[in-house]
């Protein structure tokens, strides 16, 4: 099979890597973490002017119609620079269940907003007791006289404290744990009955808890049929997994590199401690892991965009199972190599570490998905 990238997608990932290297230094990063906002307002709408945000919308929409391999191209910058902006929450998860669930109206008026990075979407789907369950679902939906009422809580709403709508799922029916009767409404969080309690995660990023204490959300503001979404979010979902595992082979690919800049230029015994066979080997089998990482990363990054099937979702847990583990052993090796300055503030490599510890808990940790993927598997 030909990885070889072609020359539009050549032109992208230069864009994107050119974008973030001349206006995302450790000491800028800093202050956009610090800002109210928790990301870069002026990158966010370059996100925009440039196409980046437009790339897996169709065109009717203000999109390029760009494939997962091409989200890939973009997420991967993302993740090397340790970009705070909510791209991948925005622009694929909520953006791709719009596309996917909304009528006309809605991706006519909604879609051109994110894709201009004008308007910012966030999802709401975690719960404190779901644990990466998109099925457990305790936030109901009460039909009432001209839409539905929103009761309960949702958690770990990533990029929601700065978002403009919120898409949140909530029980039209059933008990809880049913997979029917969970529908995805579109919530303005500055309405009557909606607070916010942000907080920054373990990588810097800003995220919030979202209560929700009799919502009123019009007929209008439903995406999709009702009690039908579970299909929709899970297969968005998988999509957010293969942009998330790109994005953390880009932070891999930094943590690698800064380590093995580290190696040669500091001296232990009047030589270079890179000379010492015992860090080249752990150096090497760090490489080893990213090169596992990296390969998979393609592998989901080219079945994102397929059909729903056993297969697809068998390729994305694989994905997610190497990628947080490669993450975890690649952050632990070089913290160690590096020694105690590798868990400094002031160093970037520490964030890297956190940030892929992060990863490896969003959208289901390793054990999650290695347990979807033996569930998947055809014993022949």
């Amino acid at each position: 099979m030909d990885f070889t990238l072609n020359q539009e997608q050549q032109m992208l990932q230069q864009t994107a890597a050119r974008l973030v290297r001349d206006t995302y230094g450790y000491e800028q990063r800093e202050t956009f973490r610090e800002s109210a906002q928790g990301f870069s307002a002026q990158l966010w709408q370059q996100l925009g002017e440039l196409g980046l945000a437009a790339v897996p919308f169709a065109e009717a929409f203000g999109g390029f119609g760009g494939s997962g391999v091409d989200l890939m191209l973009i997420m991967k910058e993302l993740g090397r620079n340790l970009c705070l902006e909510p791209y991948l929450h925005s622009v694929v998860f909520a953006g791709g269940l719009v596309e996917q669930l909304g009528n006309a109206s809605q991706k006519a008026v909604l879609l051109p907003q994110v894709a201009s990075t004008t308007l910012q979407l966030a999802v709401a789907v975690d719960e404190p007791q779901s644990h990466y369950l998109l099925n457990d679902v305790e936030v109901t939906a009460i039909p009432e006289e001209g839409g539905w009422k929103l009761q309960g809580r949702k958690s770990v709403v990533v990029g929601g404290q700065s978002a403009g709508l919120i898409l949140v799922s909530a029980r039209t029916s059933g008990e809880a744990r049913d997979t029917d009767g969970i529908s995805l409404f579109l919530v303005d969080p500055n309405c009557e009955g909606v607070s916010r309690r942000e907080y920054h995660s373990i990588d810097g990023r800003k995220a919030c808890e979202l209560l929700l204490d009799d919502v009123h959300v019009t007929a209008a503001e439903l995406l999709g049929e009702p009690g039908k979404a579970l299909a929709a979010l899970r297969y968005q979902q998988g999509r957010a997994i293969a942009a998330q595992c790109a994005e953390a082979v880009g932070s891999m690919e930094a943590a690698c590199e800064l380590t093995l800049d580290y190696l040669k230029t500091r001296k232990q015994f009047g030589v270079a401690i890179g000379s010492f066979q015992a860090l080249q080997h752990r150096m090497v089998e760090m490489r080893m892991e990213l090169d596992q990482a990296s390969a998979m990363a393609i592998l989901a990054a080219c079945v994102a965009d397929e059909p729903d099937s056993d297969e697809r979702s068998r390729a994305l847990a694989a994905a997610k199972v190497v990628t947080c583990r490669a993450g975890r052993f690649i952050a632990d090796n070089a913290i160690q190599l590096h020694g105690g300055i590798g868990l400094t503030w002031e160093y970037v490599l520490s964030h890297h570490a956190k940030h892929l510890l992060m990863v490896a808990r969003q959208f289901g940790d390793d054990d999650h998905h290695l347990e979807s993927f033996s569930r998947l598997m055809q014993v022949a």
